[in-house]
């Protein structure tokens, strides 16, 4: 508001300016025309008598009246009414008018400088009532004054630029342009000034020029985060101070991408399966990843850094899709491997070295290989198994493990090859392929014992060709079972002038076993041949820590001088025992002969008798083979007894005969001596003690049978005549019977008697009441039975109560 009353009251200064300027133009033109007239009198010339050159306007007017513009008068107005002004040229008449009488200048509407900025026009003064111009016609100008009636406009009203993501603050993205109609050369109303009012904080604008920058440091313009971005820029006039008007423009701003993120996979474990008779340069399949930047920037290569598959498989690049596809390198065999383990590592085809971005992403890959029908594979291509020799049989020694490599796993059964163990030494558990011994070993005989196990699916027992098989080692390991004997038979001598001390002969032995820490043998004098020995034996080598042993001993003289024709042959018993556990020995006996030698110890002459028994057997040989055969006739002998008394029937062999509660001990008795064999005393008196050493084939006397100190009624005994028959009767029949067995033998005459010393214990059968029984004797019986008697044995008044 402020603006606009200074810019009024400066038009009308300047108005009043130029209507005194023009009063005194007229003036000073009247007087000149005076002069001029009085020269033309003389001259003969006429002068103008008015001039001017321009009038100043204010546009935008906004008043009801017209507006005033200025006054033209010229200086042959005399004032007396003669004189009329007459207006041409542009907007005269219509935007133009003037009072033809006064000769005032108005506008009759507001103008606008920004349309057009001056008006060039003419004016004339010319006689009233003749028409006949005054003076020449004079050309003047109205000029429009501006004010500030435009805002900035710019040149676009929607702008796109792009920047690189990641640049550094104020990096230039583009310039603005505004144009502002006002006059540029009147007041500032023309002077504009940019500012952002949308796009903080990440853009600004220089004020003067219009220029775009970025106002973020590079973490904060990531086009991953952020693409696109609106600004909106204001050009204001004034310089931008208050009161100016103002024009807006959008500024569509993109960040362009830059290679500043890695790719990585969208999972981080895949999984395939092919066929194992899939071709060479067949995919198996395709693994994604994924990459933030974009276009050239997202091209990435993949490639195989590790596992186990490095040279089975191959791993290219679709350039359309950038994936990654898996091929079959080399082909598969899905016995040798089931599956594989692949790290694959996805990075960019074009990285920017401007930019440090993280490793690069590595997935892992899990291939299957699909099995086709195939026979049972087993884990090993052999097995070998140990087992000591001795072992019991049935004793389990390892087993062997198949699989159907099929998806299908079928079960297996275990069977072995016996073309390979024809003496069916070992066996095996059809369901578990578990090796068993069915015979003993001995390792002497086989070390090492080869087989065949052969495995074939359930579903294909009766294909051979689903049958596959693996070779067993089985080692038999030694154990300490033989004795170790001499090595061989030794051809010894003695010279007749041999020397106490003197070495006749070395020995040495041999064990068929095999120690682990070889043999350690022991040599000494068996007990029978070191009393009064004439011979010794030692070992060779330091015994006590066997060091430098050779397990040999050597035999040396205790005595000097034998005599041939006293003693021309001497026995030696040596023991040989070896150093495991546990300790095995022998006994070797040495023939050592006496023989005639020269000075230097050479044999001359040894006697017949030895020489004889050196070709032929030992005595010792001689007494083994003589007691082997008795030992044959022997075994003949009993067998034969042993099969004509199973001829003979025993008396009692049924198990199932209850008639007595006698067991046969199929004994034949001692005789009519043998007082146990038979007591008839447990027919007659059940009540008799068994440890009694009197004859039972006798009756007793009841006097040497005191009565039982029992409180109870007795029954008199009846006679057992009914026995001694009964017994009698079956004597008899034994005696006259030639199948019998002998007399002294026991006979079974189940006869189970009619009558008992106890009598019945029911009571009904009693002899006499209940009220007539005395069972105060079942207190004298202990305290298991004293209850009893109190229940049984109490007064009437007792059971009352």
């Amino acid at each position: 508001m402020r603006t606009w009353i200074v810019l009024l009251l400066w038009a009308c200064a300047h108005q009043t300016v130029n209507a005194v300027a023009l009063s005194r133009g007229l003036v000073r033109r009247k007087t000149k025309e005076i002069e001029g007239q009085q020269d033309k009198e003389l001259l003969k010339r006429s002068k103008r008598g008015w001039m001017w050159k321009q009038f100043f306007l204010q546009e935008e007017y906004t008043g009801t009246e017209h507006q005033y513009i200025g006054k033209l008068h010229s200086d042959m107005d005399k004032g007396d009414g003669t004189v009329m002004y007459v207006l041409t040229g542009e907007g005269a008449g219509t935007v133009f008018v003037i009072d033809a009488n006064s000769g005032d200048l108005h506008a009759t509407r507001s103008l606008d400088r920004e349309e057009k900025p001056f008006y060039t026009l003419r004016a004339q003064a010319v006689n009233k009532k003749t028409g006949v111009p005054l003076e020449p016609e004079t050309e003047f100008i109205v000029k429009l004054h501006d004010i500030n009636d435009n805002e900035p406009k710019f040149d676009k009203e929607v702008y796109t630029a792009s920047v690189p993501e990641r640049s550094h603050t104020g990096t230039y993205v583009t310039q603005v342009t505004a144009q502002d109609a006002d006059d540029e050369m009147f007041g500032y109303s023309a002077k504009l000034s940019y500012s952002i009012s949308q796009g903080h904080p990440y853009f600004s604008v220089e004020p003067h020029t219009g220029i775009i920058r970025t106002a973020l440091g590079p973490s904060d313009m990531d086009r991953e985060q952020r693409e696109h971005y609106q600004v909106v820029i204001e050009a204001k006039d004034m310089a931008g101070q208050k009161g100016g008007l103002t024009g807006t423009t959008t500024v569509n701003i993109s960040l362009t991408d830059v290679n500043d993120n890695p790719p990585h996979f969208t999972q981080s474990i895949y999984q395939f399966s092919v066929p194992e008779l899939t071709t060479v340069g067949s995919s198996v399949g395709r693994i994604e990843a994924v990459d933030a930047d974009v276009g050239r920037n997202a091209e990435m290569d993949y490639i195989i850094v590790g596992g186990e598959g490095l040279d089975v498989f191959d791993i290219s690049t679709d350039r359309n899709t950038q994936e990654g596809i898996l091929s079959v390198k080399k082909p598969l065999d899905y016995e040798k491997k089931k599956s594989y383990l692949l790290q694959i590592k996805v990075q960019n085809t074009h990285p920017d070295p401007h930019f440090r971005i993280p490793d690069a992403d590595i997935a892992t890959v899990s291939v299957n290989i699909e099995d086709v029908d195939e026979p049972p594979q087993f884990e090993k291509i052999r097995y070998i198994l140990e087992v000591k020799e001795g072992a019991a049989v049935g004793t389990v020694i390892g087993s062997v493990s198949a699989v159907d490599p099929d998806i299908r796993r079928s079960p297996v059964k275990y069977s072995i090859d016996r073309h390979t163990d024809a003496d069916r030494v070992f066996g095996v558990y059809a369901g578990n392929g578990s090796i068993f011994l069915q015979r003993p070993l001995d390792r002497e005989e086989f070390a090492w014992h080869n087989i065949s196990v052969l495995a074939t699916e359930f579903r294909h027992l009766d294909n051979p060709e689903q049958t596959s098989r693996v070779p067993v080692y089985i080692r038999v390991l030694d154990v300490n079972d033989n004795p170790p004997t001499l090595a061989s038979f030794y051809e010894t001598f003695v010279c007749e002038n041999a020397k106490a001390g003197q070495k006749i002969q070395t020995i040495s032995a041999v064990d068929p076993d095999d120690p682990v820490g070889g043999h350690r043998f022991s040599f000494f004098l068996a007990p029978e041949s070191s009393v009064r020995a004439n011979f010794s034996i030692r070992d060779n080598g330091d015994i006590a820590t066997l060091r430098n042993k050779d397990n040999t001993a050597g035999i040396f003289t205790r005595r000097s001088g034998f005599g041939r024709m006293h003693k021309s042959t001497h026995l030696v018993a040596v023991v040989i025992a070896d150093g495991n556990f546990p300790i095995q020995s022998s006994t070797g006996t040495l023939t050592i002969r006496v023989c005639t030698c020269d000075r230097d110890g050479n044999m001359e002459m040894c006697n017949a008798e030895a020489l004889a028994s050196s070709a032929g057997l030992s005595t010792g040989a001689l007494v083994a083979i003589l007691l082997c055969i008795l030992i044959l006739l022997l075994i003949v002998v009993l067998f034969a007894a042993l099969k004509r008394q199973k001829k003979k029937e025993p008396l009692i062999i049924s198990k199932e005969d209850v008639r007595d509660n006698v067991v046969s001990y199929n004994d034949e008795g001692g005789g009519e001596e043998d007082t146990q064999a038979f007591d008839i005393g447990a027919l007659r008196h059940p009540e008799a003690m068994e440890d009694s050493k009197l004859r039972r084939d006798i009756l007793p006397s009841e006097s040497l049978y005191p009565p039982p100190p029992l409180r109870r009624t007795i029954v008199p005994s009846r006679e057992n005549a009914d026995v001694r028959e009964f017994i009698n009767q079956r004597v008899q029949e034994n005696d006259g019977n030639p199948t019998a067995p002998p007399y002294d033998s026991l006979a079974t005459y189940a006869y189970e008697g009619n009558g008992s010393v106890a009598e019945s214990l029911s009571s009904l059968g009693s002899v006499s009441s209940e009220g007539e029984q005395d069972y105060n004797y079942l207190s004298e019986w202990g305290p298991r039975f004293r209850k009893l008697a109190d229940m049984y044995g109490g007064e009437d008044s007792d059971w009352d109560s």
